[in-house]
């Protein structure tokens, strides 16, 4: 088991809680994918491997704003 450490996230991201929510998203993403497409396809676990490509700097995102229901 490898650790990332929070320096490590922050690198390639705004902060390292917006680092470790965007690899939680990214690894959701990669559990969707069949295990034939699954980049990466050793045995690690999936939020390993979405720590790994967000500390590499692999990942790419953009925020968008949420959409707040208007009040009637």
């Amino acid at each position: 088991m490898r650790v990332f450490t929070a320096a490590e996230v922050a690198e390639h991201n705004q902060s390292k809680y917006q680092g470790v929510l965007v690899a939680a998203r990214y690894a959701r993403e990669l559990n969707i994918l069949p295990m034939e497409v699954r980049p990466l396809a050793d045995q690690k676990k999936l939020s390993t491997r979405a720590l790994e490509a967000i500390t590499s700097g692999q990942v790419e995102y953009r925020l968008v704003r949420r959409r707040r229901p208007e009040a009637e």
